[in-house]
């Protein structure tokens, strides 16, 4: 008797779930991020003139608890927007039509220190979007790069500032950065590709 679409699907979902291999947890996440928001602080000596901006979709759950991190640290407000960068993809011609999300500016960024906030860093072509958007947005002061994994295979002369973890990976590999705020809890795992991409970071484009 054949199987059911649905059956086939959870069977799908089990041959997934123990393909994945976890890299980090949630406690490690934290620990991470922690040690990137002191990063960031001691870079930029102070919170002055800061700006999160995390670029869609996990990139903003993460610039966000940055910003909660910055203001237990210093008990300084720091202002989080959010970026969409998929007119600015240079593979959007290959892609077809795209849904288009809003970009939120707190605040002008003309002048200020501009941290892009992503959750996994690959190639640097989402990277390179994302400075081309904040550029036509205005002259910030600097524009630095916080990821929570930088699995390298770079394409672009582009390098983050902070990094929560390395992680080599093979390019055949899919790494899933896992929020509570989209996902439910809080996690990476890498993956074969023959697993579902659905969830892979926009920065691996």
């Amino acid at each position: 008797m054949p199987l059911s679409p649905l059956s086939r699907d959870a069977r799908k979902g089990q041959k997934m779930a123990q393909q994945e291999k976890s890299i980090m947890t949630g406690q490690e996440m934290r620990r991470a991020l922690t040690r990137i928001a002191h990063e960031i602080l001691e870079h930029n000596g102070g919170a002055k003139e800061l700006v999160l901006l995390g670029v869609r979709t996990r990139g903003v759950p993460i610039a966000r608890r940055l910003a909660d991190l910055i203001e237990s640290f210093e008990g300084e407000t720091v202002s989080v927007g959010t970026l969409d960068i998929t007119l600015y993809r240079d593979d959007v011609h290959l892609r077809g039509p795209l849904a288009l999300e809003a970009t939120e500016l707190p605040v002008p960024v003309g002048g200020l220190r501009v941290v892009l906030v992503d959750d996994v860093l690959f190639t640097g072509r989402t990277a390179r979007a994302a400075i081309d958007a904040v550029i036509d947005l205005g002259r910030p002061k600097n524009i630095q790069l916080a990821a929570l994994i930088d699995r390298g295979h770079r394409e672009l002369p582009i390098r983050a500032d902070y990094v929560g973890k390395n992680i080599p990976s093979a390019l055949s590999e899919d790494i899933q950065v896992r929020v509570a705020e989209t996902d439910g809890k809080d996690e990476v795992v890498i993956l074969p590709d023959t697993a579902s991409p659905q969830t892979t970071s926009e920065v691996e484009r």
